[in-house]
């Protein structure tokens, strides 16, 4: 059994961890091979040019904007779960990277991948969305 010592103990016994570690294993392989699909250059003749006329390429534009956000999404997401991963390997997973106290249950409950308490992912500054002109 896995107990962390603190104010709000999280008490994982072996059969959680080892059924949280596939849940997380499986996260990440879901995670690289979505990654991988949108990766791949897309096939010859394929794409449609941004022609000279408003609307030529648009839908291509745009799928192609959609698709950088989900893969930086899918990026982020990739590291957490590893991290996570690691901190099983290591024995500190339910406490926090950045100020080393217990993660409340529920939390890792809702975001197995979860590394940091709420407190500290409240704090983390977070990257504002670009600015329309």
């Amino acid at each position: 059994m896995t107990r962390l010592n603190g104010p709000r103990d999280l008490d994982l016994d072996e059969p959680d961890l080892d059924g949280l570690r596939r849940r997380l294993e499986e996260r990440r392989d879901t995670t690289r091979e979505r990654l991988a699909v949108l990766a791949r250059a897309p096939d010859l003749g394929a794409s449609q040019g941004f022609g000279k006329r408003i609307g030529d390429g648009t839908v291509e534009a745009i799928s192609r904007l959609t698709e950088i956000g989900i893969g930086s999404s899918l990026e982020d997401g990739l590291a957490r779960t590893e991290r996570a991963l690691a901190k099983l390997d290591e024995g500190s997973y339910g406490r926090c990277d950045a100020c080393g106290q217990p993660i409340l249950p529920a939390r890792l409950r809702a975001m197995p991948d979860g590394v940091l308490c709420l407190a500290c992912a409240a704090a983390k500054p977070r990257n504002p969305p670009p600015r329309r002109r």
